[in-house]
């Protein structure tokens, strides 16, 4: 039986195609929705034009008290597969590589996160097959990168969604090739001593200066093809950088801890 779902029609060459249908139609129902975790007949978010990107430097400079994770110059704030790092370092970039995602050494709780990425310029593939990866906030909790310029795929999975739960306000991506950035308000959960949740984790996004998340809260954390639940976890947890095996690059990787929220 097939579950996917929504076929896509597109012009090409005079001809009338037929892509492959996307999204789910056997997932859960996400909690308090219409809506099934990766849904193909979602809505999706209306495009809009981002500012021009500058490719001469980093799109945003860090400030004094950030923490700084890549600077272009090397890999030492990162682990690879519990070892050193593999990834490639491309003018002043770091470049997935088949070798494994990546973790920061650091470990991290509430956060304001930027992050600046490139999807490769040379299309190759659809949907979910086309400059995947993805920030893992705590190592748990995902705010999808894809290709997302014309480019149909579930809603719940496109560029600065939150990845299985919820998709952004609106598709601010950029050609691909360009350099994009996050800017991520990250607030961790709260956990009872027994477990339970006393608070989810929230966030705020911005993508290419762009408001796509407005205090959002987590579902639990990440996955696929599963609406996300919350396990009882540390207070502080890494920075992940997803290894999806397509060759999206990062670059001018930074954050400040944030302190302040039970106080």
């Amino acid at each position: 039986m097939k579950h996917r779902v929504q076929a896509v029609l597109v012009l090409a060459s005079g001809a009338l195609l037929l892509q492959d249908p996307i999204g789910y139609s056997d997932t859960p129902k996400l909690p308090n929705s219409a809506w099934r975790v990766h849904d193909g007949t979602r809505p999706q978010p209306r495009e809009i034009a981002p500012g021009p990107a500058r490719p001469d430097y980093g799109l945003v400079a860090p400030p004094a008290d950030a923490v700084v994770l890549f600077d272009g110059r090397d890999l030492s704030a990162w682990t690879g597969g519990g070892g050193e790092p593999r990834w490639k370092l491309v003018d002043g970039a770091m470049e997935v590589n088949g070798t494994g995602s990546l973790r920061t050494r650091q470990e991290f709780g509430d956060i304001q996160l930027h992050v600046e990425f490139a999807t490769p310029a040379e299309v190759k593939g659809d949907s979910q097959g086309r400059g995947n990866s993805g920030v893992f906030l705590m190592g748990r909790y995902e705010v999808q990168i894809l290709d997302s310029f014309e480019n149909p795929t579930y809603p719940d999975g496109q560029a600065a969604a939150l990845y299985g739960q919820t998709p952004p306000l609106v598709n601010a991506s950029r050609p691909p090739g360009q350099w994009q950035s996050y800017d991520i308000m990250f607030q961790a959960p709260r956990f009872a001593d027994d477990g339970t949740v006393r608070q989810p984790a929230r966030v705020t996004i911005f993508h290419n200066s762009v408001l796509v998340h407005h205090d959002r809260a987590y579902l639990g954390a990440t996955g696929h093809r599963v609406v996300g639940k919350y396990t009882k976890h540390p207070e502080r947890g890494p920075i992940e950088l997803q290894d999806h095996g397509n060759p999206v690059r990062y670059r001018n990787i930074w954050l400040r801890e944030l302190r302040g929220y039970d106080e």
